[in-house]
């Protein structure tokens, strides 16, 4: 089936596109929520009129919501959980508690589906994206740490890990040669 998108669609395509997309999709998702319409003769005349209206609608999303994308860009989520000796945790992080974090750190109400980061298993230092729009999207850091544990020391021996499988490769490498 052909459609012509009126509205941006995450991973489909920006208004004004003409994309072929399974009958199911666009019969019962697409052209129910006003996302398109068939892709008729009628229908792509107005192509031109359909993306001129999406740039200025777009243009005005950004711009309203670009203070909003520096204010996320600044934040650093911590979440204590439980987590074995190996640092997996016993469950895991989120979106939606990602989400919940996000929106009471920065008084807007971010939704689940635009957090860009699978759930998170294990202890560490991660970055996630909140896809604001489809040009907006900005990353923050968030980190796991062991629960009894300060946010500090949960990232600090993580560094110490890298860096002792280094010292420990420079002197085996170092036998041999000699």
């Amino acid at each position: 089936m052909k459609v012509l998108l009126i509205k941006d669609v995450y991973k489909l395509g920006r208004a004004g596109d003409i994309k072929k997309v399974a009958d199911g999709y666009g019969r019962n998702f697409l052209l129910p929520q006003g996302l398109a319409t068939l892709a008729t003769e009628g229908a792509l005349r107005q192509v031109e009129k359909i993306k001129a209206q999406a740039e200025i609608r777009r243009n005005a999303q950004n711009n309203e919501l670009k203070g909003l994308a520096d204010q996320i860009r600044g934040v650093t989520l911590t979440f204590p959980a439980k987590a074995g000796d190996t640092g997996k945790l016993y469950g895991s992080i989120t979106t939606q508690e990602i989400a919940a974090a996000l929106s009471e750190q920065v008084r807007f109400e971010v939704k689940r589906q635009q957090i860009g980061i699978q759930p998170l298993r294990s202890l560490g230092e991660f970055t996630g994206n909140a896809r604001l729009t489809m040009d907006l999207i900005p990353e923050f850091k968030i980190i796991v740490y062991r629960e009894g544990e300060s946010v500090e020391s949960a990232a600090q021996p993580e560094a110490e890990k890298a860096e002792a499988p280094a010292k420990a490769e420079t002197p085996a490498e170092a036998t041999p040669a000699e």
